[in-house]
């Protein structure tokens, strides 16, 4: 595997919770995300994983960025996946984007 960006993987996971349809705005609850597990965002916007193994994690980590804390994933209306730091909670910890709002 070619230097494959860390964001886009945790992008692709982010992306199948946000499949989901949302009825309600509820607490949120952690993705799980497992080390041995390659996540992707291909070109058509498809997502995938992929089973990993440890010969080529160096060629992995090769241009691989991490993910600043407080980063937030979502698909917007037009089908892309986007990503935006910064606040997306309110004071009281309620999504700030929620269907309340």
């Amino acid at each position: 595997m070619t230097g494959f960006p860390t964001k886009a993987l945790m992008a692709a996971a982010m992306l199948g919770a946000l499949a989901a349809p949302a009825v309600a705005q509820t607490a949120a609850t952690p993705w799980e995300l497992k080390p041995d597990m390659g996540y992707a965002y291909d070109k058509e916007g498809k997502t995938f994983s992929y089973k990993m193994g440890t010969s080529n994690a160096g060629d992995l980590l090769k241009g691989a960025k991490k993910v600043p804390r407080g980063t937030l994933f979502f698909i917007g209306q037009n089908g892309q996946l986007y990503m935006r730091t910064g606040p997306y909670l309110e004071g009281d910890g309620r999504f700030k984007f929620g269907p309340d709002q």
